[in-house]
């Protein structure tokens, strides 16, 4: 089995400030997503583009994984962002209010051309009533032979906008949407985070929703804060009863006379191969978050995603 990409949280972090940048590096965020769209105001986007470029050449965040959020298709900015962004080094580019067929090809197309090496991720932001009625034709798109598309993130509070709808603690209103999102990531074989967090001194509520998507699925979420990244990583990481429930099941199964079986009962219970096969999904991802570090321990101003 291919060891898992650790993305349990990923922090947005406006790109106009270099100091915040640097700073965002010596964080615990699996991902830090360097912000040129939401983040920063009209007047301030060249500049912007311009100093993320350079931060991403600094040492500092070398070995960390950044995907840059470019500003969207169709805007004064997008394009001048790919191709300054295109080879910078980046793990991926993030393009906001991908909804349609022609959306995502632009994106694939601008990427090929301003020559992004093969290895540059291409991320989507799901954040519009179209997106979510196109989600299947989009994940069909994305899980292409050829796509650069590896992670879909989820705009909730896009979402909750265009539809007029209000946040609430279980977003009972978002639930069908997230759904929907997840079943086309799914069925494509891609990566999907939940979307922010905006009330930061609401840990408890916090806590709730991260436990709310990973129960659904999610594998991580997009955080607005530092101070978010601890309790995200903790709850979208296996617990100590989940890895040993794991290998119990794996080690049941490899019992000589267990070899051939596709049913067996282990504590009291039936377990089938299915549960090995998430046994195994659950052991890859506790070893991978065993040898990921990201950073240093550090307090690092966040952005509104």
């Amino acid at each position: 089995m291919t060891q898992p990409k650790v993305r349990r949280s990923a922090l947005y972090t406006p790109g106009s400030n270099p100091a915040v940048l640097l700073k965002a590096a010596r964080s615990n965020a699996d991902v830090l997503i360097f912000d040129l769209e939401d983040a920063v105001a009209p007047d301030s986007k060249v500049e912007a583009r311009q100093t993320v470029a350079r931060s991403l050449a600094d040492p500092a965040l070398a070995g960390r994984q950044i995907v840059v959020r470019v500003n969207g298709i169709g805007t004064p900015w997008c394009e001048d962002d790919v191709r300054a962004m295109a080879r910078s080094g980046a793990a991926g580019i993030l393009f906001p209010k991908i909804a349609t067929e022609s959306d995502l090809g632009l994106a694939e197309g601008m990427l090929r051309f301003y020559g992004a090496p093969s290895g540059m991720e291409l991320w989507c932001m799901i954040e519009t009533p179209l997106s979510i009625l196109n989600a299947q034709l989009l994940g069909s798109m994305s899980g292409r032979a050829g796509s650069r598309v590896t992670t879909w993130v989820l705009g909730t509070n896009d979402l909750v906008k265009e539809l007029k709808a209000q946040h609430t603690p279980l977003r009972e209103s978002l639930v069908p949407m997230l759904a929907m999102a997840l079943l086309a990531a799914r069925a494509a074989g891609l990566a999907i985070l939940d979307g922010v967090h905006n009330n930061v001194g609401d840990t408890e509520g916090f806590a709730r929703i991260c436990t709310q998507g990973r129960e659904m699925g999610f594998d991580g979420k997009t955080l607005i804060h530092p101070s978010q990244i601890a309790t995200c990583n903790e709850i979208y990481s296996p617990t100590p009863q989940e890895v040993q429930d794991a290998q119990a099941i794996i080690d049941a199964f490899s019992l000589p006379e267990n070899l051939n079986k596709g049913v067996i009962q282990l504590k009291g219970r039936m377990v089938e191969l299915l549960h090995a096969d998430i046994a195994r999904q659950t052991l890859a991802m506790a070893q991978a978050i065993a040898q990921f570090r990201p950073a240093a321990q550090s307090e690092a101003p966040g952005s509104q995603g």
